[in-house]
């Protein structure tokens, strides 16, 4: 049962929007360790960089382009964060995706960064380190979140 939980926490992971910030939640409540949570879903985000990062550089110009919705994502994505990215850097593009935010997680910071011409390796460290602050800030909500549940449930 524990490889269906853990099979789940990679998969709400792998899926936009709630990425990270539904995975880490999701694996507490299934009752998996929260460390063990935090690893599996921080590993699994930060190596989603890596697959987006790919498919943009090697099917775009001969596919995904003819796709209006993710012409206007990826244009959407440069736009709202290039003055973050001008300004500061990779720090500026860790600062866009660690904050836990609807569309602005590791699909949008991988959009980002191809779109931008940024480097893979300084990119995927900007991301990881990105993907950690997220992953911790999410992990210290939802612990005491169930610290608070239980404090009420036990009193």
């Amino acid at each position: 049962m524990e490889f269906l939980h853990l099979l789940s926490v990679v998969l709400v992971t792998l899926s936009p929007v709630v990425e990270i910030n539904g995975s880490i939640p999701l694996g507490i409540a299934l009752g998996l360790d929260p460390i063990l949570t935090f690893i599996i879903a921080v590993t699994t985000n930060s190596l989603l960089f890596l697959l987006v990062y790919f498919l943009l550089t090697f099917f775009y110009q001969n596919f995904l382009k003819r796709i209006k919705f993710l012409r206007r994502y990826i244009g959407r994505a440069q736009k709202k964060a290039k003055p973050y990215v001008e300004k500061y850097g990779y720090i500026g593009l860790t600062a866009f995706i660690a904050l836990p935010s609807p569309f602005t997680g590791v699909y949008t910071g991988s959009a980002i960064a191809w779109a931008l011409g940024m480097d893979l390796k300084k990119s995927f460290i900007a991301i990881t380190v990105a993907v950690i602050i997220n992953g911790l800030i999410v992990l210290g909500v939802v612990l005491g979140f169930f610290e608070f549940l239980k404090f009420l449930i036990y009193k």
